[in-house]
């Protein structure tokens, strides 16, 4: 051992001479990963507090001088695929909460051993020991769960020192191995034993002892070529184990030729093994299939699994593999990933509950003749070449079937066949196959969950019979325009309706699906209007019956709204429901009316309407008076407005000291110059417009007038409409402004924003008033004159009829 150990000490010491010596001339990242500067470099950045460390692939050679005690907290540490070549454990005295330490796929030869009393994971699989590293320090490891171990050498001294150890898991990562000693072991105390076997390697002995050893084993790169049965006095395989313990085994990556297989297969066979697992089976070119009798007798097989299937001849006689395996009579078989073409069962009742054909080609003829599997309680064909589903029914009559899988086939089913299944039939998955809508007269009635995702189903027939057992439907990926109602499902609990072409779900989902409490309809392309106000509020009141909301579920039309969520569009209650909308509408119309109704009678509204009406046709008239009559309007110089009980004052005082003797002024007046026939507004309207001035004798008799009123509008209209000022307004009493009714509001405007001429009480102010009011209305109303002003008319009028 001293000779060994300084040998490894001379290496060490070249091997750090030379990373030293690259380290000057280059600094290349091969050397500086090596040398203690880097190692300090890598832990520069981590918190001393740090509790997981990754070193791994951070060493290309041997580091030098691993100080990890100021990382007190440190808990897990990985250490793996590095080229680490000898390690003193003892480095990790100071890391007291050190649980986890990972020394695999690195190069190690040699440990210096220190107690890591805490540790529970501890792995130094996969490395280059000769002989299995178990110092007897590990002894005192109690709290140890996982132990990796590798070496080329396995003997019973190595691994008696854990052997009072109760570990969960033992894992043997071997590079190489030279020697087992047997029974080596069998003194592990493991409730999972693990082994990883090198390219060449005697796996007998190792699974004949291993059986013994834990409840679960598992191996795996199991070469079964390179053994004869020459030599069958060394076969441990030909002895029938006893005391076995292993009630699950599993073999990974076998390669072998038929009968070594049906020898390992036979010893297990007779163990106390209930659960065989096969993954990645490879027979190999050397098979032979000669006559032999397997004892199918005194086994606790109930569990066989043979997964990934791999034929390297090219010929083989199939059916009777076949039979090999389901004349075993176990619980459970599995047979997936073979590329079997059909299958054989033997001529009697099977014993088989479950059997698993998944990713082979199996077609319909498989059940052309009687299978007699009466306790058959659970059948998956996934993956393979069925068509017709109603040729599965009738096989599946005569069977205890609960659970049928039967996705991702080219299954069908057409109107005039008939389905019969089982009354104990509760769930079924028909995926990914050919359905259309006719699928459903083929569904049992006691089915409970139901899958028929990515079909091409378009609606759900409103004549199927009743489905009351269904709980589960999953119609997802398929062509619903809809959601289906429930009368058909009364008790559905769960709906998946995903990745259909629902655009707007209609009532008859909300008002006959109540007891649904799981729904996914997320990735549909919905129109986001009124239609579909009741599918969001769904949500809203249910809190949580929507799967995938809201990330899943948004507006595809219209394209504005595109890619919105749903829970984000405001679709108001008034806006979408239509007699809510019309009822608002006709009380607020009916408001209106109202309020219209009570500023009519306030205002005397229809009077003005009726004044508009008039001055509206009399204007129509006069834009159709020819040029050479409109040139002889003004023919008088003042047309006067008064009421009938002030006459007396008018004829007696006004019009006489207006006209005088000289009759320079022309006075228009109703009673002188109305036209017989025509209306008397026709005739107010021509008085005025015939007139330069408009002078009203405003009194209280005036206010009680509705024809002077009459006068004053279209007079007080002209005004605005012809931009002119010919309005004079005489008060011959005063006029209380409490006196004039509410409808003669442009009396009251007038009045309080024109000048107006008081007639005065004294005598001796009279004269001085007529000069006023006669200058005011003394114009030269000769030809001439006259000509200028329908000139100014003429051009008022035009503009009126361009603006029109």
């Amino acid at each position: 051992m001293g000779i060994i150990r300084n040998i490894y000490i001379l290496y060490s010491i070249d091997l750090s001479v030379l990373c030293g010596a690259l380290l000057l001339p280059e600094m290349n990242e091969l050397t500086t990963n090596c040398s203690q500067e880097y190692f300090k470099k890598v832990l520069m950045g981590m918190s001393l507090k740090i509790t997981t460390m990754d070193l791994s692939n951070t060493f290309t050679c041997q580091p030098q001088n691993l100080d990890l005690s100021p990382f007190s907290k440190l808990k897990v540490l990985i250490l793996s695929h590095n080229k680490i070549q000898h390690l003193d454990i003892s480095i990790f005295q100071f890391n007291k909460e050190l649980e986890y330490l990972d020394l695999s796929y690195n190069s190690l030869r040699n440990i210096s051993c220190y107690p890591l009393l805490g540790l529970k994971h501890l792995d130094l699989s996969f490395n280059d020991f000769n002989n299995i590293p178990i110092c007897q320090e590990f002894g005192s490891m109690s709290q140890l769960e996982f132990l990796g171990l590798s070496g080329a050498q396995i003997q019973k001294s190595h691994l008696q020192k854990v052997a009072h150890l109760h570990l969960n898991t033992v894992f043997l990562g071997l590079k190489h191995l030279s020697s087992y000693e047997e029974g080596s072991l069998s003194l592990l105390n493991t409730e999972r034993l693990r082994i990883v076997f090198p390219e060449i390697a005697d796996y007998r002995f190792i699974l004949r002892d291993g059986i013994h050893t834990s409840k679960i084993l598992e191996m795996a790169n199991i070469n079964m070529n390179q053994f004869t049965n020459h030599d069958n006095q060394k076969n441990p395989l030909l002895e029938k184990p006893k005391g076995s313990k292993t009630s699950h085994l599993l073999l990974s990556n076998v390669y072998g030729p038929w009968q070594e297989f049906l020898q390992a297969l036979q010893f297990v066979w007779h163990s106390s093994i209930q659960q065989l697992q096969i993954q990645n089976f490879t027979l190999g070119a050397q098979s032979e299939f000669k006559t032999k009798i397997f004892d199918y007798s005194n086994t606790s097989m109930k569990v066989i699994k043979v997964e990934h299937v791999s034929i390297k001849i090219y010929s083989f006689p199939q059916d009777r593999i076949y039979l090999f395996f389901t004349q075993m009579g176990t619980e459970n078989l599995t047979i997936s990933g073979a590329g079997m073409p059909h299958i054989i069962f033997p001529d009697y009742p099977s014993k088989f509950q479950h059997l698993n054909f998944t990713n082979n080609a199996l077609t319909d003829e498989l059940f052309r003749k009687t299978l007699l599997l009466p306790h058959l309680k659970t059948l998956v064909l996934q993956r393979n070449k069925l068509e017709t589903l109603s040729t599965v029914s009738s096989f599946a009559i005569n069977t205890s079937l609960i659970h049928l899988d039967l996705s991702q086939n080219l299954l069908q089913h057409t109107d005039g066949n008939h389905c019969h299944w089982p009354e104990t039939l509760t769930t079924m998955n028909l995926s990914s196959n050919k359905f259309i809508d006719s699928i459903f007269k083929c569904i049992p009635k006691s089915i409970q969950v139901l899958d028929l995702h990515n079909n091409d189903i378009r609606t759900i027939p409103r004549e199927i019979e009743n489905l009351k057992a269904l709980q589960e439907l999953n119609i997802a990926s398929n062509s619903l325009t809809d959601l289906p109602g429930c009368r058909n499902f009364q008790r559905l609990s769960a709906l998946n309706v995903e990745m259909n072409s629902i655009i707007s779900p209609s009532l008859d989902f909300f008002q006959s699906c109540q007891e649904v409490q799981s729904l996914k309809a997320g990735d549909n392309p919905f129109r986001c209007n009124c239609d579909l106000r009741n599918f969001i509020n769904l949500e809203k009141k249910s809190q949580g019956l929507m799967i995938g909301w809201p990330d899943a579920y948004t507006c595809e039309y219209p394209l504005e709204l595109k890619g919105i969520h749903l829970e984000n569009v405001d679709l108001p209650a008034l806006s979408c429901n239509t007699p809510l909308l019309i009822a608002v509408i006709l009380i607020i119309g009916l408001l209106w009316t109202v309020v219209i109704a009570i500023l009519c009678i306030r205002f005397d509204l229809p009077w003005y309407l009726r004044m508009i009406s008039q001055w509206t046709q009399n204007r129509h008239r006069v834009r159709n008076v020819p040029i050479e009559e409109l040139k002889r309007t003004i023919q008088f110089h003042a047309f006067i407005s008064y009421s009938e009980m002030d006459s007396l004052w008018v004829k007696s005082e006004l019009i006489p000291n207006l006209e005088k003797e000289d009759r320079s002024i022309s006075i228009c007046l109703h009673e002188r110059h109305f036209v017989p026939g025509k209306s008397i507004i026709e005739n107010i309207i021509n008085c005025i417009e015939k007139c330069y001035k408009s002078i009203f004798v405003l009194s209280p008799n005036f206010v009680q007038s509705e024809w002077c009123h009459y006068e004053l509008y279209f007079a007080h209209h002209k005004v605005f409409h012809e931009g002119s000022n010919n309005l004079i307004l005489i008060l011959l009493e005063p006029i209380p402004q409490y006196s004039i009714p509410s409808k003669y509001h442009k009396l009251k405007t007038l009045m309080a924003q024109r000048t107006y001429l008081e007639w005065p009480k004294e005598k001796n102010k009279h004269g001085l008033f007529w000069a006023n009011l006669r200058a005011t209305i003394n114009i030269n109303l000769s030809e001439s004159g006259k000509m200028n002003k329908s000139q100014t008319i003429l051009e008022l009028m035009e503009e009126s009829q361009a603006s029109s």
